[in-house]
């Protein structure tokens, strides 16, 4: 029981950490599109339209589309046609000032950002405990919960207190194993508060 405690307090840990990380790449990618946003509005016209209108669509799709996907465990897809059609927007403006190049640089550079961030996000999707591992949680869960019945306890009522109690606490410990090694999903999952943030109050027309 000593054993099978460690190894699931190190899970815990391991998957909270997970859910941990991926938040702040949900952080990450909404803050890399807030300043991608405010970068391209200094663009000129009708450069600057057609990059924060396409920059808008990519995180309404986000809040509207995508986290209704990724809360069953579906991969997204639309962002993709959306970012090509930015990116071929802003490869094809061409600086006519210093300002403008500089302006330009810092854009890709912020777009680049968001790409990562994009990327780092999609895999988190794929991210979760492996079968094997589930098995072990499963099957150290029922032998840790037998062995409670080889202590001796001459008052019935307290042993079966004592059992209750310790499969209360091993249920309590796989629930939040599960609740967090899948990010997305449950009333635990991660929600796109981040992106509606920034839409609200930079992007909403």
């Amino acid at each position: 029981m000593v054993f099978y405690g460690l190894a699931v307090a190190l899970i815990v840990v391991n998957v909270w950490r997970n859910y941990s990380d991926v938040a702040k790449v949900l952080s990450q990618e909404a803050t890399a599109a807030a300043a991608l946003y405010r970068d391209v509005s200094s663009y000129p016209e009708p450069s600057r339209s057609q990059l924060q209108k396409q920059l808008r669509d990519y995180v309404y799709q986000i809040i509207h589309q995508a986290w209704p996907m990724v809360q069953h465990g579906q991969i997204p897809s639309a962002g993709v046609e959306i970012m090509n059609n930015f990116q071929a927007t802003l490869s094809s403006f061409e600086p006519m000032t210093e300002g403008q190049k500089i302006l330009h640089t810092e854009t890709l550079r912020a777009y680049d950002q968001l790409i990562q961030a994009r990327r780092l996000r999609l895999e988190a999707l794929q991210v979760q405990l492996p079968g094997v591992l589930w098995f072990i949680i499963i099957a150290g869960a029922l032998i840790s919960l037998s062995s409670s019945f080889f202590f001796r306890v001459e008052d019935g009522w307290l042993q079966a207190i004592h059992v209750v109690l310790v499969a209360a606490f091993i249920g309590i410990s796989i629930f939040l194993i599960y609740a967090f090694d899948r990010p997305f999903r449950g009333d635990l999952g991660l929600r796109p508060d981040s992106y509606q943030l920034v839409y609200d109050h930079l992007m909403k027309p």
